[in-house]
C-alpha cells in the first residue's frame, strides 16, 4: 500500500485527493508555486513543498522539480490530478524511472490514448466507431486546408494531446480556417507542448457522453456506466450528469461495451474516461479517451457509491478492484456545476481579485468540492475554477431542484462568478427537457446584468446598511442639514457613472433606507442583518476593494467603483480605439505593426491568461497610432495595447 502521497497538482482536485488519501491513512504532501504559498491544498496536506515561480511551466509543469519534491519527502507515489502533467507520457515515464509509483495508466498507454491521432486508429482497430475526418501525420498547412474542404464545414480543429477544449476550434467559414489554425495550434502548443492538430467532421445535434472505466493489473476492466456532458460553452463543460437521460437502453450498452473493449485493447489500468458523440438517432463515435481522472467524476461517485480516488490508489498498489462489475449498480441521478470566476456580462471574461466572501450551503443530497475559501486570492495564472457544486436525488429532477436551491442560497463577493448563469440553465428548457445539445450555448440569448442605474441603487443601499451596522453615527458622515437631510454618491458600474441621492430614517424595526437616481427609486428596511425589499428578506455578502465593491444577493451579482471623490471618468475604450488588457496576462501574438491599416474586428493581438487566450480586435476603423503589445510580455489588466486613430483603411 502507498506510505506517502505527493499530488501534483493544486486547488480543488489537489484538496478532493488529499481528503481521501488521508482517510485511508495515507500522509500527502503538496506541492506550490508563489501563488500558492497560502493556497488550501498547501494547509491541508502533511507537508508542503515549493517547486517554482506562478507560472505553469516554471512550476506545476516541470517534472524535474516534481520528481525532487516527491525524492525530498520520500513520496513513493505520485497522483497527477487533471490537467497540468496528468496526460504527459514523459511525466509518468520519468516518475517511474525514479522508482516512484505513478498514479495512473502507464506511460505507453498514456502516449497511445493521450494522442487522439493514434487513439483514433487504436478505435478504428478495436472496432469502435469513429468520427470521419482527417488524422494524418503530415500537417502542412496547404493539405490541412485541403482536408478541410473534402471534410466540410461545420468541422473542427483539434489538438491532438491534452484535453478540456483547449487547442480546439470550430470553423463555420473556411475563409477563418486558417487563423483558427494557427490559434488552435499555439493554444496546445502552450497548454501540452504539443501542437499536433487533427480535424473532425462536426457532428449536428450531438450529445457528448462518456463512460467512466478502472482497469487493474490483474486484468480486469469494468465500467461505472455513463455521464451526459452535452452542457457546454465553448467547448468547455459547465454542468454534467449521471446517467444520461436521453440515451436508449440499446445505446448505453452499445457505449459501454465499447469503451471497456477499447480499455482492453490498451491495457488500461486506474481510471479513466472514453468519450462519445451521440447523435439524435442514437449511433455514436469515439471522441478521445482522458487518461485521468476527469473533473466530472463526483457525479458518477454519487450514482454508483464508488470513490474513483481511492480505487486508484488501491489500483497504483498493485490491488485488485474493490469491485466487479456485477457490483456496479446506478442509484437516483446527479447534477454537478461548475462554478467559475468569470463575468457572464463581459462574455465570460475570467476574473481575478480576492474572495471577500464564499458561503456555499451543502443541503441534503448535495457535496461541495473546492479549493478555495473566503480570503483566498484568484490569480491570473490558473484554470479560474472555484469549485463544484453537485447534488443527488432519487430522480433527475430532484437533483435538479437541490442544486439550483445550493446555487441561489450561495453568496459570493469580491470578483464576478458565473453563479447567476448557472441557476439559469438549470431552470431553462433545454436542460429541464433533456435537450441541450454541444452546440446549445453558443446560441443561446446573452447572458443581460442589470442597468448600471439598478446596481448603483441597490450598492448604495447596501453600504449605507454596512455604515449603520458598523456605527450609527458614522453612517451620517457627510450628511446633509438643510435640503431634505441626504448624502450623494457617485458609482462607475459598466463605465456608466450614475450619481445617488441617498437617505434614511430610524423605524420600530430598524432603518428605512433610500435611494435615488434622475429617474429611479429603490427602498429597503434594514434591521442590522438583512435587508427586507418588496416584502422579502435577503441576505446579503459584500466585498470592498479599495474603492471597488461587489455584492451577491442570490440571484444577480453586482458590482461598481464608487467614484464620489474622484474626477470624472475618461470615455471607455469601446469604439475609442483606445485597446487595453481586459485582465493580466502574457501576450503570445501580435498580428500588426505600428502604422498597420486596420478594420473594426481585424485581430490585433492575444493574450493568454488562466489557460485561455483572449483575442483583442480592433474596435474602430484606423491607423495603428501606437503599439504596446509585444510578445512574451507581461501586461497587467487595463494596460495600454494598441491606439488606433481614425483614417482611410481602403
Amino acid at each position: 500500500m502507498i506510505r506517502r502521497l505527493l499530488i501534483a497538482n493544486r486547488g480543488e482536485i489537489a484538496c478532493r485527493i488529499i481528503g481521501t488519501a488521508r482517510a485511508m491513512g495515507i500522509e500527502t504532501v503538496a506541492v506550490y508555486s508563489d501563488a500558492d504559498t497560502c493556497a488550501q491544498h498547501v494547509k491541508m496536506a502533511d507537508r508542503a513543498v515549493h517547486i517554482g515561480p506562478s507560472p505553469v511551466k516554471d512550476s506545476y509543469l516541470k517534472i524535474d522539480a516534481i520528481i525532487a519534491a516527491a525524492r525530498e519527502t520520500e513520496a513513493d507515489a505520485i497522483h497527477p490530478g487533471y490537467g497540468f502533467l496528468s496526460e504527459n507520457a514523459a511525466f509518468a515515464k520519468a516518475v517511474a524511472d525514479a522508482g516512484i509509483t505513478f498514479v495512473g495508466p502507464s506511460a505507453d498507454v498514456i502516449a497511445q490514448m493521450g494522442d487522439k491521432r493514434t487513439a483514433r486508429g487504436i478505435a478504428d482497430k478495436a472496432g469502435v466507431p469513429t468520427v470521419p475526418g482527417y488524422d494524418g501525420a503530415d500537417a502542412d498547412d496547404a493539405l490541412l486546408l485541403k482536408e478541410a474542404k473534402r471534410i466540410g464545414t461545420p468541422l473542427m480543429i483539434k489538438a491532438t494531446a491534452g484535453g478540456g477544449g483547449r487547442g480546439l476550434r470550430r470553423v463555420d467559414d473556411l475563409k477563418g480556417f486558417t487563423e483558427a489554425l494557427e490559434s488552435a495550434r499555439r493554444e496546445a502548443g502552450s497548454a501540452f507542448g504539443d501542437s499536433g492538430i487533427i480535424l473532425e467532421r462536426m457532428i449536428a445535434e450531438a450529445r457528448h457522453v462518456e463512460v467512466q472505466v478502472l482497469g487493474d493489473t490483474h486484468g480486469n476492466v469494468i465500467h461505472l456506466f455513463e455521464r451526459d456532458c452535452s452542457s457546454q460553452r465553448r467547448h468547455q463543460k459547465v454542468i454534467e450528469e449521471a446517467p444520461c437521460a436521453t440515451i436508449t437502453s440499446e445505446t448505453r450498452t452499445g457505449l459501454t461495451d465499447a469503451a471497456v473493449k477499447l480499455a482492453k485493447a490498451v491495457g488500461y489500468t486506474g481510471a479513466g474516461t472514453v468519450e462519445f458523440l451521440v447523435d439524435e438517432d442514437g449511433a455514436f463515435y469515439f471522441l478521445e479517451m482522458n487518461t485521468r481522472l476527469q473533473v466530472e467524476h463526483p457525479v458518477t461517485e454519487l450514482v454508483t457509491g464508488i470513490d474513483l480516488v481511492a480505487e486508484q490508489l488501491r489500483v497504483a498498489s498493485g490491488e485488485a478492484l474493490s469491485v466487479s462489475q456485477d457490483d456496479i449498480t446506478l442509484s437516483g441521478h446527479a447534477i454537478e456545476a461548475r462554478l467559475y470566476a468569470e463575468d457572464p456580462a463581459q462574455s465570460f471574461m475570467p476574473q481575478t481579485g480576492t474572495l471577500g466572501a464564499l458561503d456555499i450551503p451543502i443541503g441534503e443530497g448535495c457535496r461541495l468540492d473546492s479549493g478555495v475559501v473566503a480570503g483566498d486570492t484568484v490569480s491570473p495564472y490558473y484554470d479560474p475554477m472555484l469549485a463544484k457544486l453537485i447534488a443527488h436525488g432519487k430522480t433527475r429532477e430532484e437533483a435538479r431542484n437541490r442544486l439550483s436551491v445550493m446555487l441561489s442560497e450561495s453568496r459570493i463577493a469580491g470578483m464576478a462568478t458565473n453563479k447567476a448563469w448557472l441557476a439559469y440553465l438549470l431552470n431553462d428548457e433545454p436542460f429541464r427537457s433533456g435537450t441541450m445539445r454541444t452546440h446549445t450555448l453558443d446560441h443561446a440569448t446573452p447572458f443581460i446584468p442589470l442597468p448600471p442605474e439598478t446596481q448603483a441603487l441597490t450598492l448604495a443601499l447596501l453600504l449605507q446598511g454596512a455604515a449603520l451596522k458598523a456605527s450609527p453615527m458614522a453612517a451620517l458622515a457627510g450628511w446633509r442639514t438643510h435640503a431634505g437631510n441626504y448624502t450623494r454618491r457617485v458609482f462607475e458600474v459598466d463605465g456608466t457613472r450614475v450619481p445617488v441621492e441617498v437617505r434614511q430614517s430610524r423605524t420600530a424595526t430598524g432603518w428605512e433606507i433610500t435611494a435615488s437616481t434622475t429617474d429611479k427609486t429603490r427602498s429597503t428596511l434594514f434591521d442590522g442583518e438583512t435587508f427586507t425589499y418588496k416584502g422579502e428578506k435577503l441576505r446579503v455578502a459584500h466585498a470592498r476593494n479599495g474603492d471597488q465593491h461587489s455584492a451577491d444577493f442570490g440571484r444577480w451579482h453586482i458590482a461598481g467603483r464608487d467614484v464620489t471623490h474622484a474626477p470624472a471618468s475618461r470615455a471607455t475604450a469601446g469604439g475609442t480605439g483606445r485597446l487595453t488588457a481586459p485582465m493580466d496576462g502574457q501576450i503570445v501574438a501580435v498580428q500588426v505593426e505600428k502604422g498597420a491599416l486596420v478594420k473594426s474586428g481585424d485581430l490585433i493581438c492575444v493574450i493568454e491568461a488562466m489557460k485561455m487566450e483572449h483575442h483583442i480586435r480592433a474596435d474602430m476603423d484606423g491607423t495603428i497610432e501606437e503599439l504596446s503589445a509585444s510578445i512574451g510580455a507581461q501586461v497587467k489588466s487595463r494596460a495600454p495595447l494598441a491606439t488606433i486613430i481614425s483614417g482611410d483603411t481602403a
